[in-house]
């Protein structure tokens, strides 16, 4: 589904390829009160390589369904402070992926925090989806049928 402005319609429930993470398919909120997209990781540790800051993390945690016990490693893209679900102000590494959303490539910037306690391992805020896409909340992965 499109708007008269051309721009996709998505819904508040999306899946998101992650393919340097090893990560197809994965259900992610759409959330346009939040500004920066975030991924459920565990073991956060930030390193250094060659005088570059680097953070090492696992993507997800033992007890989903898709969980690999893999560590991978990226550049940090900068450390943000972002308020957390509970408005709690949280110091988080944001790193830089290649993101495969709606069929289309792209880049997204995602904060490494544990969200174990939320339903869905991805939130896409609005960073991601401004000027992009318009959100209809009524509706789930509309996204599928788009290509």
């Amino acid at each position: 589904m499109q708007t008269e402005n051309r721009k996709p319609v998505i819904g508040r429930l999306e899946k998101i390829d992650l393919p340097d993470l090893s990560i197809r398919n994965l259900d992610a909120k759409i959330d346009t009160g939040a500004y920066t997209s975030s991924l459920h990781c565990h073991r956060i540790e930030l390193f250094q390589n060659k005088g570059v800051l680097w953070v090492r993390f696992h993507v997800l945690d033992p007890k989903h369904p898709e969980y690999e016990e893999i560590e991978f490693r990226s550049p940090v893209h900068r450390i943000k402070s972002v308020k957390s679900s509970n408005g709690r102000a949280e110091e988080r590494v944001i790193i830089e992926q290649k993101a495969i959303f709606n069929g289309e490539s792209g880049r997204i910037q995602l904060s490494l925090t544990d969200r174990s306690e939320m339903k869905y391992p991805v939130l896409i805020g609005r960073r991601f989806i401004k000027n992009r896409f318009v959100v209809d909340v009524s509706k789930k992965y509309l996204s599928q049928s788009i290509k």
